[in-house]
């Protein structure tokens, strides 16, 4: 069996995403999602310059030598882009091979560890009383688990939350615009949010929020310890990830549950986080974090730690890699929550999918493979859109992380 041909579909219904199709001789082909939100042309470049011509008369079957030849054999290794294609490489082959062999992904992995995946959303209002009504409505639409994010007064701007009453994408059309932050009024703000929470829905709830990097570790200890009555199922990305024992001071600090990762590219970016027991749940994607063969070794290594996965998972990532996501959470151990940020309904003009939710929970059947297909002529309607995530300052000027 060889690899005759690949090509990347790119497409935009709604938002961008980056397709890799990989094609055999025998007939069967593979997809892998290669977005990565505001650099899909990058990844695009990469794969089509470089991967492609290299790819083309491989055995498909022999996923572990590919995987190194991409990450190892290109010698200037890791990276987002990088990192991306070698991850919609890996899919794609994952789901040839579950194809040859006539079996859902999860068999291929070690079969099934549970039967259906929980999965957390966002509730994001403008303000705590409209952030608290959004939080009833994702409880009343069946959700178990809730991501809360608010604007905070005296802040124009707030990670994941809509200026209108449409679904929160960050990027915008065109180049990266300005956001202004101020990490006093955020903490000040904060557990005040929870406890009216809490207040209105009780301790039934799983609750979650999303720092987005942006304090710094004795920041982070404060606002974790802070939180510490509200019971929070993981605060995530409190500090940026880059200075690994950055972590160690919320630790010291704070028994609030700690999910990092969604920006990592490899295990090398948690070596320090899983010995030392520093987190509870990591977060790269299989789309970014080098596919189902890399994100194996990461889960078996968190597993020794007692550290569970909670896999990123918004809608700048494709139906493949959600379904390649859910077949992973159904195999391995160590499953903790999936992301779900459902996609609009004009995706599914492109993607036939294979889960579905319900009650809280995601459940994917048992077609072959990954078990998502691409509709190219459909997809071929929606042409690529250039779009770019922000940019962040303090208020008074200074460069920061978004």
């Amino acid at each position: 069996m060889k690899i005759t041909d690949a090509k990347v579909i790119v497409c935009s219904p709604g938002r961008n995403f980056v397709t890799l199709k990989i094609f055999t001789d025998e007939g069967i082909y593979g997809l892998g999602d290669a977005t990565l939100n505001g650099m899909e042309k990058a990844v695009v470049s990469h794969l089509e310059e470089y991967c492609i011509p290299a790819l083309k008369g491989k055995d498909p079957r022999n996923i572990e030598d590919i995987w190194h030849y991409f990450y190892k054999g290109v010698y200037w290794k890791r990276g987002s882009v990088s990192m991306t294609a070698v991850s919609a490489i890996d899919l794609a082959l994952w789901d040839i091979k579950a194809k040859v062999l006539g079996t859902p992904l999860y068999n291929m992995l070690g079969g099934k560890s549970r039967n259906k995946i929980l999965v957390y959303c966002h509730a994001n209002g403008k303000d705590s009383e409209e952030t608290i009504d959004k939080v009833g409505e994702k409880i009343k639409n069946g959700f178990r688990a809730v991501r809360v994010q608010s604007g905070i007064p005296g802040i124009d701007h707030t990670y994941g939350v809509p200026k209108d009453n449409k679904p929160y994408e960050p990027a915008a059309k065109g180049l990266a615009h300005e956001e202004y932050w101020d990490t006093s009024k955020y903490l000040n703000f904060l557990p005040s949010l929870f406890r009216k929470v809490r207040d209105v829905y009780g301790e039934n709830i799983h609750l979650l929020h999303d720092a987005h990097h942006r304090c710094t570790p004795i920041e982070a200890a404060r606002l974790a310890k802070e939180l510490e009555p509200f019971h929070l199922f993981w605060l995530e990305d409190p500090v940026s990830g880059e200075l690994q024992e950055g972590l160690r001071l919320i630790r010291k600090h704070s028994t609030t549950p700690v999910a990092i990762g969604e920006v990592f590219n490899t295990i090398y970016d948690y070596t320090t986080l899983m010995t030392e027991q520093l987190i509870d749940y990591i977060r790269m994607p299989l789309v970014h974090g080098g596919g189902i063969t890399h994100l194996l070794k990461v889960a078996a290594m968190a597993s020794v730690y007692h550290i569970q996965t909670g896999f990123h998972g918004a809608t700048d990532l494709s139906p493949v890699n959600l379904a390649a996501a859910l077949h992973f959470n159904t195999a391995i151990n160590n499953f903790g929550i999936q992301e779900y940020m459902p996609h609009q309904e004009i995706v599914n003009e492109v993607f036939k999918v294979n889960y579905n939710f319900t009650d809280g929970y995601l459940f994917i059947d048992d077609t072959h493979g990954i078990g998502v297909d691409i509709d190219e002529k459909k997809a071929a309607k929606y042409p690529y859109e250039k779009a770019s995530l922000p940019v962040n300052r303090k208020t008074n000027g200074t460069m920061f992380y978004w």
